[in-house]
């Protein structure tokens, strides 16, 4: 599956020490460092807090366990023919929570929905080569693609892509929020699609959920009242080397995704495409990343992740044959020719850059090390202030599935998101297109470097993704996704 991304040793747990369990008071808690409005928000563009809790109360076609892969939901059994561009689902017997029998036809009209609200993002791109949702006999759904499209299952469990029909959630879990806070409960196994069990509740534990701040979501773990602690990224990570640690353990997904600078606007020393390249040649990744401790963190110069199962390799790591001193002097030249060019007043703004960077510790130390690598070229790194247009934005997100296209499809320009290659939109949408496999293989790699040519992202490495777990919590395991379904921990083991 590739090389996977962990603090100190990077084999999925992190650091672990001895752990001590919390008082047994008959409830879970689980602490997502989140703001309540995004933990809660009833959106089509969630959070990574807000795809847990949506996952847990809405239920697609399918969707993720506790390692990542794809489980039954509303269907519970498919098949895959014609090559691969038709996906034929068998729905589970049962209801809606509006008491209408759950049909073909009820599941397709919730499905064309819930596609038909994406549009527009770029998981609504991804979803592009569905060409027909159709109601077949008694409750078989069939789904026709555009052309084959193995991560089509991954895509169907994502929690924006839970249906409804009417009033009513379909999720394994029932959220109540009041004065005492949000608990989220099991729902009878036949509801869940599972067979009738008399004694499911002695396995079953309410989760209460807490959305908290970085500290406080570690005091109360170091406290005993918490069991696990989501929603950890580099920006919060230097605040994990606290005392929480003492009474838990570190877990880092070997998460898949982009992290990189985004250009937003091609001025100064960002102005072309060969200016955007010495910038991005500039950059000595391992050293900026140096101060988090990350030994075997995986850095890259391309924009599809290096380790992808399904990367042809058809595009090299950039610059390899120079050395960072090399790589340097030539970023050098180019920035004092275009400064040649230029009066003392252009160069002076357009060798002062802001970036949109977020919040915390990690992402301050970040930007330190930008800054002290840009400063003997002459150009200032700064934070951008609020309010203020930033010449770059920080990336830091997660793969939806493992696949150059997800990679390409967050650059679309399309999504108007930043500098963009129509070019690689054009090859990006032929692959789309192309039914023999090798000739979508090479128009996607295609793609990927004529968007690697434009510079409009600077790649920097992998996204990091920590979270705090007691040593006896069982129902979590460390994946590629950096998702932890709740339902998994709602139910005690036998």
């Amino acid at each position: 599956m590739g090389r996977p991304i962990t603090i100190l040793s990077l084999a999925g747990v992190a650091l672990s020490l001895a752990s001590c369990g919390s008082a047994d008071d008959g409830q879970f808690d689980v602490a997502f460092i989140e703001s309540e409005g995004n933990l809660f928000a009833d959106s089509n563009r969630l959070t990574q807090g807000g795809q847990h809790v949506r996952a847990a109360t809405r239920s697609g076609m399918v969707a993720l366990d506790q390692q990542g892969e794809v489980i039954p939901a509303l269907a519970d059994r498919w098949n895959v023919i014609e090559d691969g561009s038709v996906f034929v689902f068998r729905l589970r017997e049962g209801n809606w929570p509006n008491g209408e029998e759950l049909t073909a036809d009820s599941v397709r009209r919730a499905l064309d929905r819930a596609i038909r609200n994406l549009r527009g993002t770029s998981l609504g791109l991804d979803l592009s080569p569905i060409d027909d949702v159709r109601a077949m006999a008694g409750r078989v759904v069939e789904i026709r693609l555009s052309s084959p499209m193995p991560d089509l299952l991954r895509l169907l469990a994502q929690p924006e892509l839970g249906l409804v029909n009417g009033e009513g959630e379909t999720g394994p879990l029932e959220l109540e929020r009041g004065d005492s806070g949000a608990i989220l409960t099991l729902r009878p196994p036949e509801q869940r699609g599972l067979p009738q069990d008399e004694d499911w509740q002695e396995f079953a534990r309410p989760i209460r959920v807490h959305a908290l701040g970085t500290d406080q979501a570690m005091e109360r773990f170091a406290n005993g009242e918490i069991e696990v602690v989501l929603g950890g990224n580099l920006g919060n990570f230097p605040l994990a080397d606290t005392g929480p640690l003492s009474r838990g353990t570190v877990r880092v997904d070997p998460a898949y995704g982009l992290f990189g600078l985004q250009v937003l606007r091609a001025r100064g020393v960002l102005a072309t495409p060969e200016l955007r390249e010495a910038f991005a040649m500039a950059i000595d990744r391992r050293e900026l990343m140096a101060p988090f401790n990350l030994g075997g963190w995986v850095a890259t110069t391309r924009i599809v992740a290096p380790d992808l199962p399904a990367d042809p390799r058809i595009n090299d790591e950039r610059w390899q044959n120079l050395s960072v001193e090399q790589r340097r002097g030539e970023a050098a030249a180019r920035f004092s020719a275009w400064r040649s060019r230029n009066t003392a007043e252009e160069n002076a703004a357009g060798m002062a850059l802001t970036v949109d960077l977020g919040g915390g510790p990690g992402l301050e130390i970040l930007l330190a090390g930008l800054a002290r690598q840009f400063a003997p070229l002459g150009i200032t790194v700064t934070r951008a202030e609020e309010g203020e247009s930033a010449d770059l934005l920080l990336v830091d997100r997660l793969a939806r599935y493992a696949a150059p296209m997800w990679f390409l499809n967050q650059f679309n320009c399309l999504l108007e998101r930043g500098l963009c290659s129509e070019e690689a939109d054009i090859l990006a949408s032929e692959a789309l297109d192309e039914i023999n496999p090798q000739i979508r293989t090479g128009l996607l790699a295609q793609a990927e470097g004529a968007l690697m040519r434009e510079n409009a992202y600077i790649p920097i490495g992998s996204p990091l993704r920590w979270s705090l777990v007691r040593g006896n919590v069982e129902g979590f395991s460390g994946n590629r996704w950096a998702f932890h379904p709740l339902p998994d921990m709602a139910v005690i083991p036998r």
